[in-house]
């Protein structure tokens, strides 16, 4: 169970960092063009990314003789969730601190710069603003910047390892002795 674990897992990662890379390297030097399509990129990779979770769990069940309980199906999701979102948290920090240092004021402009295109009050704007500004000097912490990371991806993957476990679970259907 191990070796498919860490085996998907590590697959899963990468593929699941792909959104991100392509939304950084889409927007070029314009930021916005970036952001546009971003989300997108990144549920359509991560989408992809745990769809490994069904064929690690099959794989599982199919060494298995054929059976695996909701239980054991879940915790090979969540196993692979782990994984793969350390993956994802782990690229995204190396990226952001030594190519993009900067993703969090830029963040913070575009939240800003859509507030105002919408015509929201101007009251709004300056609360979120001062949140954005704040969030901003607290996204420089790598331990909070890895939390918030972490919140993009990993309930995602927990909802598919639930689904993959409800689909693929199978009772042993051998005669009993009793």
């Amino acid at each position: 169970m191990k070796k498919i674990i860490w085996t998907y897992g590590l697959a899963a990662g990468f593929i699941s960092t792909i959104g991100y890379m392509v939304m950084l390297l889409d927007g070029g030097t314009n930021f916005d063009e970036g952001m546009e399509n971003g989300m997108i990129y990144g549920f359509a990779s991560m989408i992809a990314a745990f769809s490994l979770i069904f064929v690690a769990t099959i794989k599982y069940r199919k060494k298995n003789g054929g059976v695996l309980s909701f239980g054991k199906a879940f915790l090979i999701g969540l196993y692979i969730s782990l994984i793969a979102s350390t993956v994802y948290v782990g690229v995204w920090l190396f990226n952001y601190y030594n190519f993009y240092p900067d993703f969090a004021d830029k963040y913070a402009a575009y939240q800003i710069e859509q507030m105002e295109k919408e015509g929201e009050p101007r009251a709004e704007i300056e609360a979120e603003r001062e949140k954005m500004a704040e969030f901003a000097e607290h996204y420089k912490n790598p331990l909070f910047a890895g939390i918030v990371t972490y919140t993009e991806i990993l309930p995602l993957s927990l909802v598919i390892s639930l689904i993959s476990a409800a689909i693929l679970q199978r009772k042993d259907n051998s005669p009993s002795l009793t």
